[in-house]
């Protein structure tokens, strides 16, 4: 299941941004208790309160968490 799945599955909030030649998909997971993110290979898991979300890297992206909100960007 995609990481957009689990997320409307989950009513957790979720934006899509575009800037200049990168994409980003910011993740709100800050409702949700103490928040961690570990990249493993091509997975990215994010462990959110009781809810764990695991989900595959399509190409190279950076990935970061900051107060409980997921940032994944990528070049086009």
């Amino acid at each position: 299941m995609s990481l957009q799945q689990q997320i409307a599955a989950n009513d957790v909030e979720w934006c899509r941004r575009e800037r200049g030649d990168t994409v980003e998909f910011a993740v709100d997971f800050g409702r949700r208790g103490q928040a961690s993110v570990d990249v493993v290979g091509d997975t990215v898991i994010v462990v959110a309160g009781d809810e764990q979300y695991e989900f595959e890297l399509e190409r190279e992206a950076q990935v970061s968490l900051s107060n409980g909100v997921l940032t994944v960007e990528v070049d086009r």
